[in-house]
Order: structure tokens, then C-alpha cells, then sequence
């Protein structure tokens, strides 16, 4: 297959009338700039490449717009949030993931980190074969995602607390019990659904012991991609002190768990100390700024990060809204917001953490990726530069200016899916888990 791009968008630069051959697994074999009225299969107008999004809790998206009127903080929005999970099945989920991966492939996200850790039944008893974790693989698969699932390590309900209620099914009992699952869950995907890739998840320091922390990390192979949740709350980070003397940050790097593989997410409240740690590590940022602040959680110190040597990913998890272009530009406006000045992160920079270093976040692979490199799939989001919106913009400004409706379609992995039956599909699929409201 041949697609042609009469502009396209990378992060430094813009290409004018970009050819590029494609293999049948829709991957670049070759492409060349310049080769205008060059015969192809698919041409379009203009082309970004297609972002990732590194955090995702798919059944959240059950919660939009049905949490706001009772004020309150993250704890309170989190007890709403239990009350839904407690609900989910395999059916449910496969339903509700299936409308959310359509929605974010219609946005222009090509790949998705899932945090999953809803693993059993509500009683704690493990389903059969996995079925969570299929149901999801299906979903992924059905709306045309390329996913990375990130299987996730949950031992207990808070420093010094049990497991309650919803947490139950959240559980393995103890790091061999979830590294046995994990490692079956691998021979699974392998055979049923070959294209996830499976990763790892530590929840958070609240919920794993300094001891098993370490633990966990030493039973993974070295190239799974890991991803923790980290310092959203000052609680958390409050609590961690009171139990341990160590910032979150500080417990992760004393166990090992922070490289160049690892993903910490939200990572809104750190010290000094903290940012020099995770700097040094190379680890990638996951800032989710939709959902940051819709439950108040506070700006991160994105370009603190980014100057010690981090690198800045986005993702939306618990959707609020799927729209890359929303989370980059509120990226770099908490970052004006904090500093009191413009440009804080350059359209560059911007581009990055949405394109590669997010889909270096979510990959087997932590080295930085080129957005259009032989030898790897193509994955590219066609926007629209004539709307009401984009008319007028730079192309490479667009990033500040475009957003999700802009998207007209997505190719992922050389296959193009038209963005508008993408989002009819993801109506359609929503409303099947319609049988109740929260």
C-alpha cells in the first residue's frame, strides 16, 4: 500500500508531498518527500502523526459527567468510582472499552496504555481464563487500538490498611500470586491476541508494601514497560512520610522500580529531591491534565521535569474528555499558569509527548522512537486545517489550536478508520452499558 501526504507534520519540521510505502502488516518500507501527483492508495490532506495515550482506566468513562454536582475532593469522587467498578463484568467492559478505544482512535490516538486492575469478581474469585483482561484484548481489537495492557499489582487498601469493599477484586493476595497470573496471562495474550502488549503496573505506593515493591520489580522481565501511580494526592505523599520516612518518589527509587522503562503517572506533588530523582532515572511522566483537574489535584512541575531530564507523556485517564490537542495545550498552559510566562513548552516538545516518547512509554522498547522510521508501523492522524478552529494556523502550531472533532480519520498500523463512523460506533457501544446510572 501507498499513502500520500501532501503536508506532514512531524515534531521539527514539515514535509510537503510525503509519499510512503507500506508492507500488508502496515509497515513503512520506504517513503520520500517531494513526490507530488505520485500515484497512491490513500491520499489526504494533512497528517500528524498519530499520538498515544499512556494512562487509561477504561470503565471510568462511566462516570463522565455524572460526578460533579456533589462537590467534594478525590477521595469522595473515588467512593462514586468503587460503586462502578463493583459493577463491572467481562461483558460490561468489553462494551464500555470497546466505545471508549473507538472514541480515542476517532480523536487520533493510535495506542493506549490501559491500567487495569479489575481482575476478579466482586467477591475476590477469579474468573476463568482470564476474562477481564480478554474482554479488554477485544475491545482493543474491535475498535482497531493498538494496545499495551498493564497489568497491575494491588495488595492493600492503604498504609497499615486492609482491603475493602470494591478492592477485593482488585487483588492477587501477594506479589507471587500476581507475577504467577501475570506470567499466565503472557502465554494467553500470546496465543489469543498476539498484538497486546502486555505490560506491568504498580498502583501505588499506598497499595504495595516497601518489601513488595521490590519484589514485584525483580520478578518482571526487564523490557515490560511499568507504570505506577504516583504522589497525585498530598496524602499519599503525607502518609508515605508517616509510615516509612521516604517521599513516594524515594521508596520507588530505593526499590529498584524507577528506569528508563518506567511510567509514573500524575506525579502532581514532589519535592526537589523528587524531580532530581526521577530526572535522573529518565523515567517518562504520564500527565493526565483533564482529569488532574477535574478532581482538583493540583499542577504538576511539567517543565521542572522536562529540565531534569524526564521525559512528558499524556494521557486521559478517567476521561473526562478523549482529546489529545486538550491535554497537550493544558500541559503547557499549567506550565505558563505556573511560571507566568509563554512557551514554556514549545510545539516541539508538545508534539513529542503526545507521538513518540508517549508511544515509547507504552512500548517494549524504552528507547525514543521516530514518528516515520523504516521498520515500524505507520500510525498517522488526518486532520482538518480549513475548520473553525485550524484555519489559519501553522501546521506545526496546530498542536495549540486543533482539537479531537479535527480529527477526520486515523491510520493505525497502515489501516485508515474515518473518524466520523468511529464515533457513531463508540455511541453505539456506550449505550449498551446504559442499564444504570451511577
Amino acid at each position: 500500500m501507498r499513502i500520500a501526504c501532501r503536508r506532514l507534520v512531524l515534531p521539527e519540521q514539515v514535509l510537503s508531498d510525503v509519499v510512503i510505502d507500506l508492507d500488508d502488516a502496515g509497515v513503512v518500507t520506504a517513503w520520500q518527500q517531494d513526490s507530488p501527483g505520485r500515484p497512491a492508495d490513500l491520499t489526504v490532506g494533512l497528517a500528524v502523526p498519530a499520538f498515544a495515550n499512556t494512562h487509561s482506566h477504561a470503565f471510568h468513562r462511566r462516570l463522565r459527567g455524572r460526578t460533579h454536582a456533589g462537590g467534594g475532593d478525590f477521595w469522595r469522587w473515588r467512593e462514586v468510582m468503587y460503586r462502578e467498578a463493583a459493577a463491572m463484568d467481562p461483558d460490561r467492559l468489553r462494551a464500555v472499552a470497546a466505545a471508549v478505544y473507538a472514541e480515542m482512535v476517532a480523536a487520533g490516538y493510535s495506542a493506549v496504555g490501559e491500567f487495569h486492575y479489575l481482575h476478579h469478581r466482586p467477591d475476590g474469585l477469579p474468573y476463568d481464563d482470564h476474562a477481564m483482561e480478554i474482554a479488554l484484548a477485544e475491545a482493543a481489537e474491535a475498535a482497531g487500538i493498538r494496545l499495551t495492557l498493564l497489568d497491575t499489582l494491588y495488595l492493600r487498601g492503604g498504609f497499615g490498611r486492609p482491603l475493602e469493599g470494591a478492592q477485593q477484586r482488585f487483588t492477587d493476595g501477594s506479589v507471587c500470586g500476581w507475577l504467577r497470573r501475570w506470567h499466565s496471562l503472557r502465554e494467553t495474550l500470546a496465543a489469543s491476541h498476539p498484538d497486546v502488549t502486555l505490560g506491568a503496573a504498580i498502583h501505588s505506593v499506598r497499595a504495595v508494601s516497601a518489601q513488595d515493591l521490590g519484589d514485584a520489580v525483580a520478578g518482571l522481565p526487564a523490557n515490560v514497560p511499568l507504570h505506577v501511580h504516583l504522589s497525585e494526592q498530598t496524602q499519599e505523599n503525607e502518609d508515605c512520610l508517616a509510615a516509612t520516612g521516604l517521599t513516594p518518589t524515594a521508596l520507588l527509587a530505593r526499590a529498584g522500580a524507577l528506569t528508563e522503562r518506567t511510567t509514573v503517572v500524575h506525579a502532581t506533588h514532589l519535592t526537589d529531591e523528587d524531580v532530581a530523582t526521577l530526572g535522573a532515572a529518565r523515567v517518562s511522566v504520564s500527565m493526565c491534565p483533564t482529569t488532574e483537574a477535574d478532581l482538583g489535584d493540583g499542577l504538576g512541575r511539567a517543565a521542572d521535569l522536562q529540565r531534569a531530564g524526564a521525559r512528558l507523556v499524556v494521557g486521559s485517564d478517567q476521561h473526562v474528555v478523549i482529546d489529545p490537542f486538550d491535554e497537550l495545550r493544558r500541559l503547557e498552559g499549567g506550565a505558563r499558569l505556573a511560571s507566568h510566562r509563554r512557551g514554556v513548552l514549545s510545539p516541539a516538545a508538545l508534539w513529542r509527548a503526545g507521538g513518540t516518547d508517549g508511544h515509547a512509554s507504552v512500548s517494549s522498547q524504552s528507547s525514543r522512537a521516530q514518528a516515520l522510521r523504516v521498520g515500524h508501523p505507520l500510525d498517522l492522524a488526518i486532520l482538518n486545517a480549513q475548520s473553525a478552529r485550524t484555519v489559519g494556523s501553522e501546521p506545526h502550531e496546530l498542536v495549540l489550536s486543533a482539537a479531537a472533532d479535527d480529527v477526520i480519520g486515523t491510520v493505525v498500523r497502515g489501516t485508515y478508520r474515518e473518524s466520523a463512523n468511529l464515533r457513531a460506533r463508540a455511541v453505539a457501544a456506550y449505550l449498551v452499558t446504559e442499564t444504570s446510572h451511577v
